[in-house]
């Protein structure tokens, strides 16, 4: 009985969604979830950067364990949510009871603020250290930057398996591939931001690459479902530092993904539980639930877990770079630095920024 009223409630939820994806605010689409035919007692407020269909089983999932709280989940993009965090953390607007996000480095930012409340639990605990921090921001995912390609239009013995064969590609047939190779934009994507400013602390192809993407005057923009998308369509033919869930969870036929050989970025997006929440303890049954067994085998159907197994398998371990949630990112959040990487990118992405 559970099960099909259950069922029923998933194809509710994402009727919410259709109504409600022109809010007035900065949030870019709200949908509700609760458990059907209970008198709920909390309506716990969750913003995140996570595209609402991508997260809802895991949502869904929480309301069937726990049917007395509801859940308004806000999907947010990744700047405007810690905008919006910091007004909440200085008084100035009301705060979520949770805030998720892929700008890890911008959460490690609010926590150093001040604007986090601590929890600790078995399943808090037992994370490894790169994935949480001060017990106060938890990594919730493990999801990896991969390049893509549309197999259609590109031979796949031009398909760039590292970075090296990337630039080697950009060089030798930049007029095939002018105006047609993409990634995000930095300015506008917070995730963005963080794997190439990574990308920059990790890689000595970083030079290279803003060079290539300059010579074949390559494309930033935003988000993930756009860039995806038009590679899909062909209007570009390969993009670059792609979230690879995302890509694992929109149905396509003729998208290849690469795991660079050379390294592969992972992320986990952090969780925070903000100090001016009304229901934490509510927040920190739904983080204990994401971080569950349960939870994470939810999410790994949803391929936001995905370096255990799969098509990553065949990547070895030293080519897995794992992006710490820790005090070093802050180095990202340094207003100097910032300025100087953003005008860098600026110079190679002039004719090509959208």
């Amino acid at each position: 009985m559970i099960r099909s009223r259950f069922s029923h409630f998933i194809q509710g939820a994402f009727a919410s969604l259709c109504l409600w994806t022109a809010p007035v605010a900065a949030q870019e689409a709200i949908a509700q979830f609760a458990f059907p035919n209970t008198l709920t007692s909390t309506e716990l407020l969750v913003r995140s950067t996570t595209d609402i269909a991508i997260l809802a089983p895991a949502l869904n999932a929480f309301v069937a364990a726990n049917p007395r709280v509801a859940i308004t989940y806000e999907q947010w993009g990744s700047n405007a949510l810690y905008r919006d965090s910091r007004t909440a953390c200085d008084g100035g607007a009301p705060a979520a009871d949770v805030v998720i996000s892929s700008g890890v480095h911008q959460m490690v930012d609010l926590v150093n603020r001040a604007c986090a409340s601590p929890y600790v639990s078995a399943h808090t605990t037992a994370l490894p250290s790169a994935r949480q921090w001060r017990d106060e921001l938890w990594g919730i995912t493990q999801e990896a930057a991969v390049i893509i390609y549309n197999t259609a239009l590109v031979p796949d013995a031009e398909a760039p398996r590292t970075r090296f064969a990337l630039l080697d590609l950009m060089r030798r047939e930049s007029s095939r591939y002018r105006g047609r190779i993409a990634t995000y934009d930095v300015e506008r994507s917070g995730l963005g931001f963080l794997f190439a400013f990574m990308d920059s602390q990790e890689a000595t192809t970083f030079g290279g690459l803003l060079e290539g993407f300059s010579r074949v005057d390559a494309v930033a923009t935003c988000c993930s479902a756009e860039i995806i998308k038009s590679v899909e369509r062909g209007e570009y033919l390969i993009a670059y530092n792609v979230l690879g869930s995302y890509v694992a969870s929109v149905p396509h036929k003729n998208l290849g993904v690469i795991y660079p050989k050379d390294y592969t970025l992972f992320l986990s997006r952090a969780l925070m539980i903000p100090r001016a929440a009304k229901h934490k303890e509510q927040a920190a049954q739904f983080l204990d639930f994401l971080l569950s067994p349960a939870g994470q085998g939810i999410l790994a159907k949803s391929n936001l877990v995905q370096h255990h197994g799969g098509v990553t398998s065949a990547l070895p371990q030293s080519a897995q770079r794992f992006i710490p949630i820790d005090l070093t990112l802050l180095v990202a959040m340094d207003q100097h630095r910032r300025a100087s990487f953003v005008e860098k990118w600026r110079a190679t992405f002039g004719k090509g920024a959208r």
